[in-house]
């Protein structure tokens, strides 16, 4: 397929745009670790919100999306849907300490929260193992799903797209060491806009095809079962809707969105969306942006995509299983006219250039600021008189800008060999399970400490690889011979096994390791405790400073997390029934959303949860 003239205008117009961007920020990134990293942090959270739903519109998403639309209905959604209830936990409990610790990195927060030589190894450890090691393995994946969308889309061969590709992420490598996290945020407002206005347009014009004949008539030809919001429960073999198994159900609903660490959805914050908090002007600000993210994330950007997977049921009909996924790319090259289809390709462009360029920024402060700078130059934790050398601003801004092309080398490298989207995605939320519950509690309980999250990292990945090897023991294969996982092997069993050994393994080890505290570690976590004033158990170390800890607000933070989860997801449901059911339902749903903004409202304005 060829594009038009309008069609590469509206491209090549993007593309210089994003790198005008990046050319008016530089001056303003590249003073220090502090403006290349997290901006200085002065930004706003409208700005702060945007950029963190743009990093998780990636190329692959709006695909994934119709797979599972196509797959199980508008209900397979919740295996993504549930990750809200953490995210909102993350705004509601810990944006405002993030802002508060004022870090530059996720990683820089674990030498002020515990101490000594364990926490200073923690750091450099997880600077490699998020920073390079998982982060190039998601880079890798998104760069996979870009060139899967070149490939149908211009029909060439792998190669092609393949090269394409790689210029395209040569070019964010680029713009994001020229500008730092500046260029980052602002080129993710405009990358946002495009996509979010390419994919309401491709929805529209789908909707408009003769073989749709609009929303009335789409619901005619699809099953009622696909339209439903909610799963059905059991292990029946359900084509038209989601069925869970109640091992999934419970898996997904009750175990997930607390128990694993996966990117962007970090239980109790952490990666990008960290980085962003720590970017906020100030602590509400921090807070209304990740609130804001959540919002827009679940409730606001599904819906174009849903209507696209699901049109694409009835557009190609002899898709079936993971090639559903195409059907989105077929619909674009089928229903878009000129000019729209540059649009809809300059969306997926700029999805995919916000993504890699969040991962790329976010790493490389890992490397420099957690790695580079703690192994190798003096900080203002050591003495005086180190032998290390300072690290001056320059010299950081100059780390940063070659972390950021020795990242895009390594992660175009991994892209060569993934195979399966799905496969990599499995593989890194079962790597972080039980790890969760640590990042939650670390902020709560002042007994955890650095051993204790060294031990909920490592645990899972040993777990992971001991059912995997157990399991090739057995020998199972399929009727066509092919190797299967036994089912204590297999999600959800594996994930129960690794989050209740992980969770053991680590409680133990933080009561091995918390007894008689010494007493530089005690006016360490002292020093924490003055600078951040959590809340939970610390009152052993309240105490040593002749403090209270004031634990009155949790209740109405807590009751302000469940009205805010009734309240996104009544919204998302009244947007859906809005679109394909009659008035009895919207009126209940109006009902339900009016009366938990109304609690929403009464909770923030006048009990001042947030304040």
């Amino acid at each position: 397929m060829t594009l038009s003239y309008l069609d590469i205008s509206i491209i090549v117009i993007f593309l210089i745009a994003s790198l005008g961007i990046a050319i008016f920020y530089y001056n303003k990134s590249t003073n220090s670790s502090g403006s290349f990293f997290v901006g200085n942090r002065n930004l706003k959270w409208g700005v702060i919100g945007i950029s963190m739903v743009a990093t998780t519109f990636a190329a692959d998403t709006p695909l994934a999306v119709a797979e599972i639309v196509g797959n199980n209905g508008v209900s397979g959604n919740w295996l993504w849907w549930n990750g809200m209830i953490g995210g909102m936990l993350t705004a509601v409990f810990f944006s405002h300490l993030w802002r508060r610790s004022n870090v530059v990195t996720e990683n820089e927060f674990l030498e002020l929260r515990y101490y000594g030589k364990p926490a200073k190894y923690l750091r450099v450890f997880k600077s490699v193992y998020l920073g390079v090691f998982m982060n190039v393995i998601i880079m890798g994946w998104v760069n996979v799903a870009m060139i899967t969308v070149f490939q149908k889309f211009f029909d060439i061969p792998f190669s092609d797209a393949v090269f394409i590709t790689l210029g395209l992420m040569t070019i964010v490598a680029i713009y994001s060491s020229i500008s730092g996290f500046l260029g980052v945020v602002y080129t993710d407002v405009l990358q946002f806009i495009i996509a979010m206005l390419a994919s309401f347009a491709l929805a529209y014009f789908v909707l408009q095809s003769e073989s749709i004949g609009g929303l009335a008539g789409l619901k005619e030809k699809l099953s009622p079962e696909t339209l439903n919001f909610f799963p059905s429960f059991g292990n029946s073999d359900n084509k038209t809707g989601l069925s869970l198994s109640p091992e999934k159900f419970i898996a997904f609903f009750g175990i997930i969105w607390w128990a694993s660490w996966y990117p962007g959805q970090e239980p109790g914050g952490g990666g990008y969306i960290a980085q962003r908090m720590a970017s906020a002007k100030d602590e509400k600000n921090a807070t209304l942006a990740t609130i804001f993210f959540q919002l827009a994330h679940i409730v606001i950007r599904p819906w174009p995509w849903i209507i696209v997977g699901l049109a694409c049921l009835v557009l190609y009909p002899n898709l079936t299983g993971s090639d559903l996924k195409f059907g989105y790319v077929l619909a674009m090259k089928d229903t878009l006219p000129n000019g729209f289809k540059g649009l809809m390709l300059t969306g997926f462009i700029g999805a995919y250039m916000s993504t890699i360029s969040t991962h790329l920024n976010w790493g490389a402060s890992y490397m420099v600021n957690d790695f580079i700078k703690p192994l190798f130059y003096n900080t203002s934790e050591e003495s005086v008189a180190s032998s290390k050398p300072e690290l001056s601003n320059k010299k950081e801004v100059f780390f940063g800008r070659l972390a950021t092309v020795i990242l895009m080398i390594l992660a175009a490298i991994i892209s060569l060999y993934i195979k399966s989207i799905e496969s990599a995605w499995l593989f890194i939320m079962e790597c972080g399970a039980g790890l969760g519950l640590v990042l939650i509690l670390r902020w709560y309980w002042w007994r955890i400490n650095a051993w204790s999250e060294i031990a909920a990292t490592i645990t899972p990945f040993v777990v992971y690889a001991s059912l995997k090897l157990s399991s090739l023991a057995i020998h199972h294969t399929d009727a066509n011979g092919m190797f299967i996982d036994a089912d204590f092997a297999k999600f959800p069993n594996s994930v129960f096994i690794n989050v209740c050994i992980t969770s053991f393994v680590w409680i133990l080890v933080t009561y091995l390791t918390s007894g008689k505290e010494s007493e530089k570690r005690r006016t360490h976590l002292i020093d924490f405790y003055q600078r951040i004033k959590p809340q939970g158990k610390w009152q052993t170390i309240a105490s040593q400073c002749q403090q209270q800890v004031n634990n009155h607000n949790l209740i109405n933070r807590l009751l302000l997390w469940i009205t805010i989860i009734i309240f996104a997801y009544s919204c998302l449901f009244f947007i859906g029934n809005l679109l394909f059911f009659g008035m009895e339902r919207l009126m209940i749903n109006t009902g339900i959303t009016l009366i938990s903004g109304l609690v929403l409202l009464y909770l923030v304005r006048i009990k001042k949860v947030l304040s």
